[in-house]
């Protein structure tokens, strides 16, 4: 085996060009396959930049030649040699022109056969590539993804400084403040049965530091929530954290636009036009049946309940009476897309969201086939049909149900999975949306009470200031939201910056002043000694990665991710610790499989 002493690398592998030919140079790197053609020998050479070819013939050195001839995939090697331009070029990769001519060879580290190829598009399942990650990080779709994702945080750092902003770190261990997801809780050595939590957010912590005076802070934060995954949720992720002072939303939202602007320009070469559109939540709702709509395709929502509130049809009627609604969404060329089959599978679909069916109506050829037809008046259906916009060559998709929140889900998510059946999903089509006024409260059946929807310290809305106590259900919050093709890039808000009106937002959320002292007296306290107006923002880092790479998951734009369950398949955690551990924290473990023995 080989070392490197005195070897310089002079160039990256995927750098050079024709322009580069009659240089000497020197390059690393991993062997991505070897052909050996008998007195001529090839070998693709791979580094973080992409491949270059490396030849030998009958000329080069016999030690050369035959240690060569030895090579095998992910070996790992330095050469030295002559670039010249390739007899058989070709434009599968962006070195093709060229070749390397080896006059010096080192075989730095042999390798195994590795559990699936390093090539892209990898055909091995998510499992297996998450168990060796670091090989999955070779492959060269990971490797740009990851320096993608280093591209976007730089961008941010540069224009946010350019902004005013100051890069802050906040603590990683703090106090537990329970309020919406789990916190991950960490024991205290020093402070027998006391904890420390995992930051959900800098929530407070940025607060304070306007408080202190700092005007505009940002920092690449850290975050961990303790809930489950899904495709765009990890327990522990990144966000762009964001708060400034003495600035209004529109201020606030243009520093952002031209955030968005710049990052999809120098990234992607994208020029997104800026200002963004702005809609109200409840707007957003009603025509999408989401708080982040995908603009790129229509299928809006309308509302039929006026329409069906007195038919003899009790699926319609019902809910109406109840105080819900029937809304429905027009597909436009649905009916030969959709046969009954497929409607019966988007109707299995819906009631995953809760919606206890799907009624419909299929314009094909001249006829109409209906599921519910024959149980209202000919007005009635034609009033539908017209409120629906159909004509022939739709599909008309109904839910009703005595909870708006229901409906929407439902008809929310359906409009997408159809988009996504239909092929109107354009990864290339960026629409962003400013969504704002948001509800300040939102119903928990689950607590059987009013909690936030966005966080406690959020501001309401300055016309809806005395609804805080007495017109929950009604009371808008200055919070806002940054969408783009129906994910959440963002969210933020305009914050209280009062004593008065942060303990009017506690007992709102029927927060005791014991509890309120206990859990934030260190921010409510703070107000007390002069807060500035303040309000900011914080970005999904990963979500923005994974739209910006066009990659299906967070996982794909996360060097070392977790899995379903919470769990890294890599480093084999969590896992057990030793007694020894244990004491230290003053903590006895009781492990499940010995309560279920005990119980036996």
């Amino acid at each position: 085996m080989d070392n490197l002493q005195d070897f310089h690398r002079s160039h990256y592998c995927g750098d050079l060009r024709l322009s580069d030919a009659g240089k000497t140079v020197s390059v690393c790197g991993w062997v991505q396959r070897q052909r050996d053609l008998g007195g001529l020998i090839f070998v693709d050479l791979r580094d973080r930049t992409g491949l270059v070819q490396l030849s030998f013939d009958d000329s080069t050195d016999k030690a050369i030649f035959d240690k060569a001839a030895s090579l095998r995939g992910e070996y790992v090697i330095a050469a030295t040699g002559l670039v010249r331009e390739r007899e058989a070029k070709t434009n599968k990769i962006a070195t093709g022109d060229i070749e390397i001519y080896v006059t010096e060879l080192r075989l730095l580290a042999k390798a195994e056969t590795p559990p699936f190829e390093i090539v892209e598009n990898s055909k091995a399942n998510d499992m297996l590539r998450l168990k060796y990650r670091y090989l999955d990080l070779r492959r060269p779709e990971m490797q740009k993804a990851i320096a993608t994702r280093h591209k976007i945080t730089k961008i941010a750092r540069d224009y946010f400084d350019e902004q005013g902003f100051l890069e802050i770190e906040t603590p990683i261990l703090t106090k537990s403040t329970p309020e919406g997801a789990r916190d991950y809780l960490v024991p205290s050595r020093v402070h027998p049965g006391k904890f420390y939590a995992l930051p959900q957010s800098p929530q407070q912590y940025k607060q304070l530091l306007m408080l202190s005076g700092f005007d505009r802070y940002f920092q690449i934060a850290r975050c961990f929530r303790d809930e489950d995954l899904r495709a765009d949720r990890q327990p522990e992720f990144t966000q762009i954290d964001l708060e400034m002072s003495f600035l209004n939303e529109d201020e606030i939202m243009t520093i952002q636009e031209g955030f968005l602007k710049r990052v999809f320009k120098e990234v992607l070469d994208v020029d997104i036009q800026t200002p963004f559109q702005r809609m109200p939540w409840r707007e957003a709702m009603d025509r999408f049946g989401s708080d982040k709509p995908d603009l790129r395709f229509g299928f809006e929502l309308k509302d039929i309940s006026d329409i069906v509130k007195d038919c003899g049809f009790g699926v319609f009627s019902g809910p109406v009476a109840a105080g819900g609604s029937v809304r429905l969404i027009n597909i436009e060329g649905g009916a030969a897309a959709f046969p009954r089959k497929k409607i019966d599978k988007l109707g299995d679909f819906a009631k995953t969201y809760h919606a206890k069916g799907l009624a419909w109506a299929r314009l094909h050829e001249g006829n109409m086939t209906s599921s519910y037809a024959k149980f209202l008046t000919e007005e009635e259906n034609r009033a539908i049909l017209d409120r629906a916009g159909a004509k022939d060559g739709d599909l008309v998709l109904i839910v009703g149900d005595e909870k708006n929140t229901v409906v929407w889900a439902a008809l929310g998510a359906l409009r997408c999975e159809i988009a996504k059946q239909m092929g109107l999903l354009d990864p290339k089509d960026f629409k962003f949306l400013w969504v704002t006024e948001f509800p300040m409260f939102e119903w928990s059946e689950e607590e059987n009470r009013y909690m936030a929807m966005h966080h406690p310290f959020t501001a309401p809305m300055v016309e809806d200031e005395d609804k805080i106590l007495t017109d929950k259900a009604n009371c808008r919050a200055r919070a806002y939201d940054i969408v783009l093709n129906g994910t959440e890039l963002g969210g933020g808000s305009i914050r209280i910056n009062t004593p008065e009106m942060q303990e009017k937002a506690f007992q709102a959320l029927g927060i005791s002043e014991e509890d309120i002292q206990e859990r934030f007296g260190h921010l409510v306290n703070a107000f007390k000694f002069g807060a500035p107006p303040h309000g900011g923002l914080a970005y999904g880092l990963d979500r923005l990665c994974m739209l910006m790479a066009g990659a299906p998951s967070i996982r794909d734009v996360i060097a070392f991710p977790k899995v379903q369950n919470a769990s890294d398949l890599m480093m084999a955690c969590p896992d057990v610790v030793d007694a020894k551990q244990l004491d230290d924290l003053s903590i006895a473990v009781t492990r499940m499989e010995e309560t279920d023995q005990e119980a036996e």
